[in-house]
Parts: structure tokens; sequence; C-alpha cells
């Protein structure tokens, strides 16, 4: 039988869980979502969190991970972008054990979602440098060299003409600005030349909810490295979380 775990993807819109199987990275139980409760605060956000957990599909998992919006270090969130600036010094394993009953492991939600497509999808058996960026609420971004991890990059805080990157090319600054998928690309374009000319990728991988279109906006940019869509979809960020737990000593 396959090993199974938990993994949980927490984002600034969206919290979601499910069991995995990690020898294939495959969801093994049904998607559990629930909108990220505004204001992002721990209490609200573990109170969620909570109703999720209640269910008999996730229930016993002995290994959880989960991804979090923020720099993390042992545990600890150190920022919050796109949640409540009361998660700053929160510790989020703690609080998350506390909901399981197990222990948890965390790291950043977009490096648990470049952890799953550099193990199973648009990054498998590159080796080299490769650039996960996820387009959503923020700019998040993880960073792997010969398939290793350097977390917490935070890239997408960077600043480009004197604004930070996902003030406008994250996917929420398109809809905001209510501008055009094509305007809206030269933006992201500018933003993937900046990383190809700082880190000299192999490979950029792009993920976040527009990776389901990327008709309406990959044709509009060009890059000097390699350049893939996401494979993974929604499941990334859950798959990486649980094979990011498991592989913890």
């Amino acid at each position: 039988m396959s090993t199974k775990a938990l993994g949980i993807d927490i984002g600034g819109t969206g919290i979601k869980l499910a069991t995995v199987e990690l020898e294939r990275g495959k969801l093994a139980s049904e998607r559990k979502r629930a909108r990220t409760p505004q204001p992002a605060t721990p209490k609200l956000m573990g109170a969620a969190l909570a109703k999720l957990l209640d269910d008999p599909d996730v229930a016993g998992a002995t290994i959880v991970g989960a991804g979090f919006p923020a720099v993390i270090k042992d545990g600890t969130a150190l920022t919050a972008a796109n949640v409540s600036k009361e998660w700053i010094g929160t510790d989020v394993a703690a609080l998350i054990g506390g909901l399981v009953q197990q222990r948890v492991s965390v790291l950043n939600d977009a490096d648990a979602a470049g952890l799953a497509e550099v193990r199973f999808g648009a990054g498998k058996g590159q080796m080299g440098e490769i650039i996960m960026v996820t387009l959503g609420t923020g700019i998040g971004t993880g960073m792997f060299v010969d398939g290793k991890l350097v977390p917490s990059s935070e890239l997408g805080h960077m600043e480009i003409r004197g604004k930070e990157a996902e003030s406008r090319a994250s996917a929420s600054a398109r809809e905001r600005r209510k501008i055009s998928w094509k305007e809206w690309a030269m933006d992201v374009q500018e933003f993937l030349r900046t990383l190809d000319r700082l880190f000299w990728p192999e490979l950029i991988i792009i993920g976040g909810g527009v990776s389901a279109n990327p008709e309406r906006f990959m044709p509009h940019i060009s890059v000097r490295c390699r350049l893939e869509v996401a494979t993974m979809g929604n499941s990334a960020g859950i798959v990486g979380a649980a094979l990011y737990a498991s592989e913890q000593p």
C-alpha cells in the first residue's frame, strides 16, 4: 500500500488540504477547500482550517506538512505579505500541530508547489537551477539547484521600476488594474527577464491559478531560458507540503 500523508496548502485566498500518495505525487483523498477568512488572522484562519480537518478522510494522518505564504524559519512565520501581520512571529507549526495532534513541518507555499513540480511535474528530470513562480494574490517563488530547495526566496518582493514586482505582475494586480492579459503579460515578462538576468536558471515554471489558462498570456512572453507552465494544478502545494514533511528527520 502506498504511504499516505496529509498536505495543507494555505494561501492568501484559499486553504486546501488532502491526503497524498507520496510515491506517485497524487492526491489520495478528495481535495477540501475553504476561502481564507478576512481578516486573515491566526485565530480566524485556524478556525477555518479546523473545520476542514474535521473529516474522516484526513483524520489519523501521521505525516503532516503545510505550505504557508511567508518566510518560514523553524516553523515560525517571519513575514506576512498577503495575510494578517498578526502572523509575524507566530509558530505556524505549533498552531497547526495543535489541531492535528501531530508534528507538522511547515515551509513557504511557493516552495511547496515548486517541490512538487520539480519532483513530479514540469521540472522532473531537469538539473541545474529551476525557479518556480506562482502568480496569484501575490508572487511566490521557489528556487531549486539540482533538485535541492533553496528556501524562502521571496523574489516577488524585489523592486522593479520603483515598485515591488508583485504590485504589477501578480494575478490580483491584473484584476485590480483592469488591464488586458496582453498588457499584464508585459509586466510578467519584465519580472521573468529580471530573474533570468540575475540567476541564469535553466528553467522557470509558471504556476498559480492563471496557469490553468496559459493561452491568454504565455504567447506574449519571451525569455532566454526554458519556460514551462506548471502541470500539477491545484494539487502542487498540497503534494509538495506532504512530500517535504515526509523527508524531515
